[in-house]
């Protein structure tokens, strides 16, 4: 895997929206804190579109973002949040520039197939927090970006959890938001999972409907031979009125119960105050025992 160059003081970074829109004010307090980091802030030129639910049209999110793949002046894009809209464009969009010039794409959530998309590239990416979402994050969580834009990535800590599976292990990370993960099997941003840590999360999703896309992942092959598996947070959960019975952690203890690599669950990655930044392509280190959970790269 390629890394691309940590960032240094007075570097640009880029900020666009390929997925669902934003406004002015939402991006006022992440714009300042990249500017105290000593960055300089490129806006794209469709950042405050509006298309329906979209940041303009799938031609206008597609322009900005390719554009900003293509200037070897930036050192990372941040995409300015998630939603849905990105798995429209990324079909769309060419990476020749952008392999002679790599640089740090940073988002979650929707910015999945991205992030998929690019470690079959072989380009590590940064699945983090996003401007949109800075006003909601803990402080641990908006410095452990910064550390990893400035290459210096923080370990991630987090207590044990009782569906713990304990042991050792390291790989390369890939993984993110479930459902995006899930389609992108059988396209050209499907991953290779085999002895990867995989890491998975999800919002306002029915267990049934997590339930489906474990097994979809379980029937791919997807679950097998890994390094580990991390389980992040699944927020907003929902269920039907005569419940599912089980919890989308105890779903998933039972799908993986045949295998024996490492899993950690309940981990600080996805749709909460903290979501710790996680290097995508990065091979790192899962060490699960009885009082913690440590995941390092």
């Amino acid at each position: 895997m390629i890394t691309p160059t940590p960032l240094q003081i007075g570097d640009k970074i880029g900020i666009v929206a390929p997925a669902k829109r934003v406004s002015q004010p939402e991006m006022e307090m992440a714009i300042s804190i990249l500017k105290n980091w000593g960055l300089e802030v490129v806006l794209g030129k469709n950042l405050y579109k509006s298309f329906n639910q979209f940041a303009g049209t799938d031609q206008e999110r597609t322009e900005d973002l390719q554009t900003m793949l293509d200037r070897p002046d930036l050192k990372a894009i941040m995409c300015a949040r998630g939603g849905y809209g990105t798995i429209r464009i990324v079909d769309k969009l060419d990476f020749t520039q952008f392999l002679q010039y790599p640089k740090w794409v940073v988002g979650f959530s929707d910015i999945t197939v991205l992030h998929c998309h690019l470690q079959n590239l072989g380009i590590e990416s940064m699945h983090g927090i996003m401007p949109l979402l800075f006003p909601k994050q803990t402080e641990q969580t908006i410095e452990s970006l910064h550390q990893s834009l400035f290459g210096n990535p923080m370990p991630i800590e987090n207590p044990a959890h009782p569906l713990n599976r304990l042991g050792e292990a390291s790989g390369e990370l890939i993984g993110g938001n479930l459902s995006l993960f899930a389609n992108t099997i059988g396209t050209v941003s499907e991953v290779n999972t085999q002895q990867k840590i995989l890491f998975l999360e999800d919002v306002d999703e029915y267990v049934y409907h997590l339930d489906r896309m474990m097994i979809h992942l379980y029937r791919a092959g997807k679950l097998k031979n890994l390094a580990a598996l991390v389980l992040g947070q699944f927020s907003k959960v929902k269920d039907n009125e005569v419940g599912f019975g089980k919890t989308v952690y105890e779903v998933i203890a039972d799908l993986v119960s045949e295998y024996h690599y490492p899993v950690a669950y309940d981990f600080p990655i996805g749709h909460e105050i903290h979501n710790m930044t996680v290097i995508c392509g990065r091979k790192g280190t899962l060490k699960n025992d009885a009082e913690k959970t440590v995941l390092s790269f």
